[in-house]
């Protein structure tokens, strides 16, 4: 009831009516995975400079339908940053504008529910570029991959420490790690953490 209400309250403030739709209750088979690189972990300071995303449908990632996209940083990039997704100020050099990214975004994730690992900072960061422009926040379902890890692995240990890192959970699941780290990379990982948890758990 107050999820709705709070809908349609929210739905009243898009700036573009053209995207009103994004309000609407979606009744598709399909969700989108998703993953950030930034200019550094600031959600209120730092910038994206790429986004990738998936979707899946049932137990399979739709590969054909990947979207990748490079943003022009309006900060410098940190060192540490860097040294963690290799993205240098001259990879960016075709980069696009950062309101040109939100618009394809916005156009490939549709109302679809949203999944991914740390998700908290990706929607954080993607609110920042969208709202300013479109004066709303995302109001697709948000999915946490290590939560639903948490629950899956809490019901077989109960008295556990449950490790959330991202390699780990990988490990534990048989799912290998692609090479390159960059956002489509994690985005697919993710959906296949994502995949493997909608199956019978088994303790390892």
């Amino acid at each position: 009831m107050l999820e709705s209400l709070f809908r349609r309250w929210n739905r009243k403030n898009v700036l573009d009516s053209k995207y009103e739709w994004l309000f609407d209750p979606y009744d598709g088979d399909e969700v989108v995975v998703f993953d950030t690189e930034t200019t550094g972990l600031d959600t209120k300071k730092d910038a994206i400079i790429s986004i990738g995303a998936v979707k899946v449908r049932g137990n399979k990632i739709l590969s054909s339908q990947s979207f990748e996209l490079f943003l022009k940083a309006s900060k410098e990039i940190s060192t540490q940053s860097i040294k963690i997704h290799h993205i240098r100020p001259c990879d960016l050099e075709h980069a696009v504008e950062p309101l040109e990214a939100a618009r394809a975004f916005l156009e490939f994730i549709g109302n679809r529910p949203l999944i991914g690992y740390y998700l908290e900072f990706d929607m954080a960061m993607i609110n920042r570029l969208i709202k300013p422009w479109l004066g709303v926040t995302l109001p697709n379902k948000q999915i946490e991959v290590s939560g639903l890890y948490f629950d899956k692995k809490i019901a077989l240990i109960p008295q556990g420490n449950i490790d959330l890192r991202f390699d780990t959970i990988l490990r534990d699941l048989n799912i290998p790690r692609m090479g390159q780290h960059n956002a489509l990379n994690d985005a697919i990982m993710t959906a296949m953490i994502y995949i493997k948890l909608q199956q019978p758990f088994k303790l390892h």
